[in-house]
């Protein structure tokens, strides 16, 4: 393989030992047809100069990387799945495969699987992954980043010509095997096995190598676990904000689906809203609506209380309450950050940004049905009252739900209003990612192996990503 110079291998996951992972080998796959690249992702740790052939031969076939992971992992956790604790968890149909720096930030990041075949942990499971599951992670992955959520990237997507039974969707259908590009794959659960085996000292261990590993600024902290827990606190309060601002769903929030670097990953049964709904549910069996739209941040909380129970057996009790005691903060300052950033709006500070946020949520619900969500951010951007007004949703915006709302962005400063002058911004409507788009996408895949509108929809969002961010 020719090697860029920007490829930087770094394996240190074998660091933690025998204890947290176990070497895995990947399926041999009766076919690897190359669906999904991502060049842009993979141009941040130098490996864009592979050629197509390469590139299946390390992502379908999964041969090593240079001087990296001669053996892929799949590692050891435990986990909370909707509340009730599950000690027969781990990873079951994915490993780690590399890890590596990233360009420009130095940050250490996971090549990471998801049906690459079975594992010890992979319980009554095939190991495997829908085609169509693949492709949804690809979508979603693409439309959070557009959208300024910290996530990981859907890397690679390779048809692997199996035909798998699923009782949730129409079967035989095809299989795959996605990789992802993550800022790490240290769990919640992770610490939570550790707890649950009664093994304090392979917690220390753990502190020890994720501070060392992603927050190499607590090293010299007098209290190190009760720092660790400050800052993931304040990172899950981020994510969880910035998941409200975008309209998103992530269906599933478990402890082993939470990673300690606050980062969102591993896309099932993911929504976006089509309209303002605190109840909306992602997950057709979430029929309690325990991760409902509205429920997030209380679902993020509870995980961080859990990862905060399993830090108590090797650090003093109220240090880590005070570290929890955090997350509202964190998630009050996180949320007026995010819908700021997607109003294209300035702080003005935390008073008058917490009065705004609070207008807006007033305004979308007021907006009813017929205001979707991702208009209504579209519409407003960088607080052009002219624009809004003179969107196909103008009578809306006229009413008086809307007069704070109305006021409250003429007083704001929009932040870069030269984005305006993008062509994005004079269609009359938004990228959105809404369930019946998705279907049908993967109907035309299903039907006709027609790719056309899944490549248009990632251009589409890639135009959307950069007329939000230039």
């Amino acid at each position: 393989m020719p090697v860029s110079s920007a490829y930087r291998p770094d394996p240190r996951l074998p660091d933690l030992g025998p204890e947290f992972a176990d070497p895995v080998a990947a399926a041999d796959f009766p076919q690897v047809l190359l669906r999904f690249r991502n060049d842009r992702a993979a141009a941040t740790v130098g490996l864009d100069t592979l050629t197509d052939p390469e590139w299946v031969a390390h992502f379908g076939r999964f041969q090593p990387l240079p001087g990296n992971l001669e053996t892929p992992l799949a590692q050891r956790y435990h986990g909370h799945q909707f509340r009730v604790y599950n000690p027969d968890l781990g990873d079951g149909r994915g490993f780690t495969f590399a890890q590596l720096r990233e360009v420009g930030s130095d940050r250490l990041l996971d090549l990471g699987t998801k049906g690459s075949g079975t594992t010890p942990w992979s319980r009554a499971g095939d190991g495997r992954l829908t085609l169509k599951g693949g492709m949804r992670e690809v979508l979603a992955t693409a439309m959070l980043e557009a959208l300024g959520v910290p996530t990981s990237k859907a890397f690679s997507l390779i048809e692997t010509g199996e035909a798998l039974e699923r009782g949730d969707e129409p079967s035989p259908t095809r299989s795959a095997v996605l990789t992802r590009l993550s800022h790490g794959h240290i769990r919640f659960g992770t610490f939570q096995r550790q707890a649950f085996l009664e093994q304090p000292h392979e917690i220390v261990r753990l502190v020890d190598y994720v501070i060392e590993t992603y927050y190499p600024e607590l090293d010299k902290a007098p209290d190190r676990t009760s720092a660790l827990l400050t800052a993931v606190v304040e990172r899950a309060g981020t994510l969880a904000a910035s998941w409200m601002a975008a309209g998103f769903v992530h269906g599933v929030l478990n402890t082993d689906n939470m990673n300690i670097t606050g980062e969102s990953f591993d896309y099932g049964p993911y929504r976006f809203l089509p309209h303002n709904d605190p109840n909306f549910v992602a997950a057709y069996f979430d029929q309690q609506g325990l991760y409902s739209f509205g429920r997030q941040p209380e679902a993020v909380f509870w995980n961080l209380q859990n990862l905060g129970g399993c830090l108590s057996m090797v650090a003093e009790q109220q240090p880590l309450v005070d570290a929890l005691n955090g997350f509202a903060d964190a998630y009050r300052g996180g949320l007026a950050a995010a819908m700021l950033r997607r109003l294209g709006l300035k702080s003005r500070g935390r008073e008058l940004d917490a009065g705004l946020v609070n207008a807006a949520f007033t305004a979308l619900a007021a907006g009813g049905e017929r205001l979707r969500w991702e208009p209504f951010f579209f519409d407003w951007f960088c607080g052009d009252v002219g624009r809004a007004m003179a969107s196909p949703r103008g009578d809306i915006y006229g009413g008086q739900p809307f007069a704070d709302f109305r006021r409250r962005v003429a007083e704001t400063e929009p932040d870069r209003p030269g984005r305006l002058l993008d062509p994005y911004f004079a269609r009359a409507e938004p990228e959105e990612l809404l369930i019946d788009e998705i279907e049908a996408i993967w109907e035309a895949i299903a039907a006709e192996d027609d790719w056309t509108a899944f490549h248009a929809k990632l251009a589409r969002i890639e135009t959307a990503r950069k007329a939000w961010d230039l």
